[in-house]
Order: structure tokens, then C-alpha cells, then sequence
């Protein structure tokens, strides 16, 4: 068997371009080059310990299928799904809950987050839970290797953890997976300066219409430095424009400038895949690709849960 990459973002809102550059990116890249099989699915489940508004999980989870789409996924080549369409998953989840210690589940990093914050009994048991759902999206599918963030690096570890505890017990039927950490692309800025992030409210949504983008642009935080003085080229303008761009901005450009050259580079790129994006957003195709992509995972979810059953006698 060839091996196996995996991933999958949360439906927990919009796009933005943040989300583009950290993580849509540069696992198209990664699979474009694999010749193994591709698992990227859309964690609907695990965007329950938070969104509790049923119109917007339909409504992001069917954004970020066209997201992946309109950016490159291609899904002859990825087996691409909804995690709810698997329930595969969720049977291997309570089992493997059975091989979990609790020490390794206070150990994680959210749970502890919340501890420090005095915030534990506001913790809800998916929220608590989540790593171990995490690790039955990956055991599932066979995954070898699971591109993340550096932040994210332990999910894989405790997945890696409960599949070598199951195999102690029942012998060697689950693949233990490894972390690849993403590329770094550094920290992507929002528009008040801080990391671009749905929380924070100051992103720049990937399709929003052009003049949409240009206000967005024009509302980056810059300071007074004036047209021909020197400017930082950290930041974030100089940073997304390299990124867009392929190459540097001219330092002693006036800002106003610089955010129009800036939305010029933005716009370039993401004009054909807004237009794909739009498209899909309209049709009917990307439920048939999700549709298809679940029985291809479900194909090889039944495979592993089946070995798992047999080991256990259940």
C-alpha cells in the first residue's frame, strides 16, 4: 500500500486569505506531488463544539467544499468528502475512546487552554473529545502522513499515541501516522494589525467581489510614514504582496499606492478561481463530488473498521 496523506478544516466560517495561503495551499501542493492516495475532507463533526446554527454549518461546510474546488482540488485525484457522510469513523471513534487514557486528553492543548483560563466546566465533552474524534478521522483512512501547522502537531501525536496503544493491545492493525509540519509562511496579518483570524473579525474574505477586496485592502492599518521614506517590509501589505506577487514591493512606495498594487496582485490571482468558486456556489456539482468522495472514503473506512472489529471480537 502506497502511503496515505490526510487532512481537514472546520466549517466554522468563512474563507479568508489567511486560510488560502497557511493551509489550502500548500497542501495542494503537497498532494500534487504524491503518488499515494489523498484523503481531504470537510470536519463538520468537529465544528459542533462551537457552531450551533444549523443554516451556517450548511452554509460554510458547502463554502469550503468550493473553496478547495475553485482553488485546485482536483477529486479524481483526491478522495475528497464530509465527515459526516462516514460514519465509519464515529464507530471507530468509540472504540478507540475504550484504548484512550483520560491523561492524555488533559494533556491536550485546548482542554488545557481552557483550564488555565478557569474555564474548565464550560468545556463541552466533544470539545474534550476532539482529539480522539481527530485521531479516528486519521486512523480510518490508513493516513501516514497528516500535513498541519506547527501548533497542530500534537492531534497527530495523540493519534499516533491511541494507534500504537490499540496495536499493543489487538496487534498491528492500524497505520500510525506522522505530522508534516506546512511550509512556513509566517503569520498572516489581518487588518488591524493582528493575526488574520474569523475571531478577531479583521479578515479579507478569499472570494469576495472585487470591490469588496478593494475596501478590505484600503483598511489595512499602516502608519505615517511618509511616500518616500523607507517603509517595514514585515509588514503585512510587503508580506501579501511577495506572497501574491512573486516578488517585492518597492519600500519607499506611498501606501495608498502600495494598496492598489496590492489589490492588483490579490485581485490577479484570485479573479478565475472567484469566478469557479461562484460558479459552483450555484450549481449542484459539488454535492456529487461530495457524494462520490464518501463512498470512495467509505470504501476504505469499512476495510479498517472491519480489521478493528475482527481484533476486538466485537
Amino acid at each position: 500500500m502506497k502511503d496515505v496523506i490526510l487532512t481537514g478544516i472546520k466549517p466554522t466560517g468563512t474563507i479568508h486569505l489567511g486560510n488560502y495561503l497557511g493551509a489550502i495551499v500548500p497542501t495542494l501542493e503537497l498532494v500534487k506531488n504524491h503518488d499515494g492516495q489523498s484523503f481531504i475532507f470537510i470536519a463538520d463533526y468537529h465544528a459542533l463544539t462551537t457552531l450551533r446554527d444549523k443554516k451556517l454549518m450548511a452554509q460554510y461546510s458547502r463554502e469550503v467544499a468550493c473553496a478547495w474546488l475553485a482553488c485546485g482540488l482536483d477529486p479524481k485525484k483526491v478522495v475528497f468528502y464530509r465527515q459526516s457522510d462516514v460514519p465509519e469513523i464515529f464507530e471507530l471513534f468509540t472504540i478507540i475512546n475504550n484504548v484512550t487514557p483520560k491523561g492524555l486528553m488533559d494533556r491536550a492543548h485546548a482542554f488545557k487552554a481552557a483550564k488555565e483560563d478557569g474555564k474548565e466546566e464550560k468545556v463541552n465533552m466533544g470539545l474534550y473529545n476532539y482529539p480522539i474524534l481527530m485521531s479516528a478521522d486519521i486512523l480510518i483512512a490508513n493516513a501516514k502522513y497528516v500535513p498541519v501547522g506547527a501548533d497542530q502537531k500534537q492531534h497527530v501525536e495523540i493519534a499516533a499515541d491511541i494507534g500504537k496503544a490499540f496495536n499493543a493491545l489487538f496487534g498491528n492493525i492500524l497505520s500510525i501516522p506522522e505530522p508534516i509540519i506546512k511550509k512556513e509562511v509566517g503569520v498572516i496579518m489581518g487588518l488591524d494589525g493582528r493575526k488574520m483570524s474569523k475571531s478577531y473579525g479583521n479578515i479579507i474574505p478569499l472570494f469576495c467581489p472585487e470591490n469588496e477586496l478593494l475596501k478590505c485592502i484600503k483598511r489595512i492599518t499602516t502608519d505615517s510614514t511618509a511616500p518616500n521614506e523607507p517603509k517595514d517590509r514585515n509588514h503585512m501589505i510587503f508580506q501579501l504582496y511577495k506572497q501574491f506577487a512573486g516578488s517585492d514591493l518597492d519600500n519607499k512606495i506611498g501606501w495608498g499606492d502600495a494598496k492598489q498594487k496590492l489589490f492588483g496582485a490579490i485581485n490577479a490571482v484570485i479573479s478565475p478561481m472567484r469566478e469557479k468558486y461562484n460558479t459552483l456556489m450555484q450549481s449542484g456539482e459539488v454535492e456529487k463530488i461530495l457524494s462520490d468522495g464518501s463512498v470512495r472514503a467509505r470504501t476504505v473506512a469499512r476495510e479498517t473498521l472491519s480489521r478493528v472489529k475482527a481484533a476486538v471480537g466485537v
